[in-house]
């Protein structure tokens, strides 16, 4: 059993190993194309759904983990950014990033992949806006972000070696404890049990996942190889995408950060929001 569960994880490994530089070092060289100061203009001057869509671009440029938003959010609610495109972008940047995407698509393939790209962008405008509309934006608190600035990107390929660098000390980790993980599962726990327990068309399996993955600080770079090895198992997908989607829209360490810049009631319409959100993934999931 351990030769085969090392086999696995091997082959998971080397696999994310190869896709994850490629693709990191692909990206970081094309965001020195992108404009932080641009899109922030753009997001607080054009036309709401325009400005939405701008977001969801916006936020599929920034970092991997939840937590590193924050400060961005801070600064664009600084900058008198509609408090509803903010929001879109507080709820998407966690759970679309380009790097992760790819990963998605090669691994869970391109349906999954482009179906969560367009279920998690819908719900992001559509939960920012509603968050908006109830008049939740008396819910922030005033904080001024001294020190951080986003900085201007210039099309350079040093720094893009120099950020792929960083992110293998900062993202890498993650995505081995995924292919680990995965790999024991693959080996070690039977696919009769999975079957039994988490297969199958189990509505009820949904909002528990959700609940699950929201107090886990689980990175999507660690999730996806593992719920790989789910699916292959039996796993219904609609769990799967709710236990990703909860545990990258929200975690402890994010929540604590968010109450230090929002009332509480706001910070528990977020972990509702995030709730919804994996949620209706979840179904979708299995509609689709």
């Amino acid at each position: 059993m351990w030769t085969e569960v090392f086999e696995s994880f091997l082959y998971i490994a080397l696999e994310l190993t190869v896709l994850f530089i490629g693709i990191s070092f692909l990206i970081s060289l094309l965001q020195g194309l992108v404009s932080y100061e641009k899109m922030e203009r753009w997001m607080g001057r054009n036309h709401p759904l325009a400005s939405a869509f701008i977001a969801l671009g916006f936020a599929f440029v920034t970092p991997f983990c939840s937590c590193s938003t924050i400060p961005v959010v801070v600064n664009l609610l600084n900058k008198k950014v509609r408090f509803g495109i903010v929001m879109v972008f507080l709820f998407a940047s966690p759970v679309l990033d380009p790097t992760i995407l790819t990963l998605m698509t090669a691994i869970l393939g391109v349906k999954v992949a482009i179906a969560y790209t367009l279920i998690t962008s819908v719900l992001s405008i559509i939960i920012g806006f509603s968050l908006e509309k109830l008049g939740f934006e008396s819910q922030v608190k005033q904080v001024i972000m001294k020190g951080y600035e986003p900085g201007v990107k210039k099309f350079n390929i040093s720094l893009a070696f120099a950020e792929t660098w960083g992110l293998m000390k900062t993202v890498y980790p993650y995505l081995i404890a995924g292919a680990a993980i995965g790999a024991i599962i693959h080996g070690a726990v039977p696919t009769e049990w999975i079957t039994s327990y988490m297969g199958g068309d189990k509505w009820w399996l949904v909002p528990i996942a959700a609940v699950i993955g929201i107090p886990l600080y689980i990175r999507l770079s660690t999730m996806i190889p593992i719920s790989q090895i789910m699916i292959a198992k039996g796993m219904a997908l609609g769990p799967v995408m709710a236990l990703m989607i909860s545990s990258a829209g929200a975690s402890l360490p994010e929540l604590t950060l968010l109450n230090s810049i929002f009332k509480k009631k706001l910070v528990a319409a977020f972990v509702g929001s995030v709730f919804l959100m994996s949620t209706l993934s979840g179904f979708l999931f299995y509609i689709i």
